[in-house]
């Protein structure tokens, strides 16, 4: 059977793929720990199953407008007005399935065929293929020395004339790296002046630790609204822990916006009025939960950190927000694909290998689960890894014996 090319280009999400392998495990009684995932295990806000709930009640869920339901988009302003200190207008906004959507109608509404975008490694797995799905190119800048923030040196020697657009993700997945405010003030300015589409992938900048300060990029831009190329991509799966409503938005000039609105209406149409319902309710009620959310994760994060630094051999930075770590294994194995595999396979821990995001030698691990999975993962990896460990070990009901 005959595919298209671009089909066959566009391999599947690894990220996907493992949660599928996690799950087949599970299922055939396998004591498996999953850190590789990026779900948060706290429930969605009250305010919003409420919210939905009234929706469902009157029976009433039909088409939405494409660019989608006014409330929703009235929540963003608010939104962005209280976190971004910067106002905008229910014209500067769609609402997609999830900040995935977002992304990726965005990228078709401004990529021309060739056009190139700049990613900076680590980078989520998904923006080199969204790029080509758009027929663009991705251009990888990846730091020196495994630093895991760039310069604007290292950007701008990638910049040319193709150069369409920048995809920033602070904090970041899979680092959990913060960007430093002089670089997104840096990146504001020269984009500006290079007349570049700079692109913030936000779903995260709720959720920092220590006190750490997010930056919002909209304080550093001069241009006129309606010819700004700044685009904001946010949404509720992260902060509200609702991955399963997929509401996200995208927040533009008026004409980004009606691309993606035809775009996405030539695709889904529109989000579900349920979900749009849901997310009001979230954006509008009461925000206590994101911060208990928040409080988990830093306490999580800590206990993973502890964890892997009685590894020897392994370096891990401290991540300033995100559900990841992303430590460097490379004393051990070269290939974060062939560790990721054994990890699996022979004590049954889940990985994102970090070949996956840019970085070989490294792996993406997740602290948005329980602690002891926590602390028996990376147990479970300490004596994969360590020669002088016991010979054997019980994983559930199975005692595994090292025969590497």
């Amino acid at each position: 059977m005959s595919i298209s090319q671009l089909a066959k280009s566009i391999p599947a999400s690894p990220t996907l793929a493992l949660n599928d392998t996690a799950r087949i495990l599970k299922e055939k009684g396998e004591a498996v720990i999953h850190l590789g995932g990026g779900e948060p295990k706290s429930k969605a806000p009250v305010d919003a199953i409420l919210s939905a709930s009234a929706k469902l009640n009157t029976a009433e869920v039909k088409y939405t407008p494409t660019e989608g339901i006014l409330p929703l988009r009235k929540a963003v302003v608010r939104y962005t007005e209280e976190n971004y200190e910067h106002l905008i207008t229910p014209k500067n906004i769609i609402i997609s399935n999830g900040a995935k959507q977002s992304l990726s109608v965005l990228l078709q509404s401004i990529v021309d065929p060739q056009d190139e975008v700049i990613v900076l490694a680590p980078y989520w797995v998904s923006y080199p293929e969204m790029i080509k799905m758009a027929y663009g190119k991705p251009v990888v800048v990846t730091p020196e020395d495994g630093r895991l923030e760039p310069t604007m040196d290292d950007i701008t020697q990638s910049v040319g004339s193709y150069t369409k657009a920048i995809i920033v993700n602070s904090p970041s997945n899979p680092s959990g790296a913060i960007y430093s405010k002089g670089l997104i003030e840096a990146l504001v300015k020269y984009c500006e002046k290079k007349d570049i589409y700079l692109i913030m992938d936000d779903i995260y900048h709720k959720l920092v630790f220590d006190g750490s300060s997010w930056t919002s990029p909209y304080q550093f831009a001069k241009a006129n609204e309606a010819k700004s190329k700044l685009v904001i991509v946010n949404g509720v799966s992260k902060a509200y822990a609702m991955t399963g409503f997929r509401v996200g938005w995208t927040i533009a000039n008026p004409t980004v916006i009606e691309a993606m609105v035809n775009i996405q209406a030539q695709s889904t149409s529109c989000v579900s009025g349920l979900t749009q319902a849901a997310a009001v309710g979230a954006l509008n009620g009461i925000q206590n939960g994101v911060e208990s959310l928040r409080n988990t994760l830093q306490n999580n994060r800590d206990i993973m950190l502890n964890e892997l630094r009685t590894i020897e051999g392994v370096k891990v930075d401290k991540p300033g927000g995100t559900f990841y770590c992303f430590p460097d294994f490379r004393a051990y194995e070269k290939s974060s694909a062939k560790l990721s595999k054994l990890l699996l396979e022979k004590v049954r821990v889940v990985t994102v290998p970090g070949n996956e995001f840019g970085m070989d030698g490294y792996l993406r691990l997740s602290y948005c689960g329980g602690i002891k999975d926590i602390k028996e993962g990376v147990e479970r990896i300490k004596w994969a890894l360590d020669p002088k460990a016991p010979n054997e070990i019980f994983i559930g009901d199975r005692k595994m014996v090292r025969d590497w």
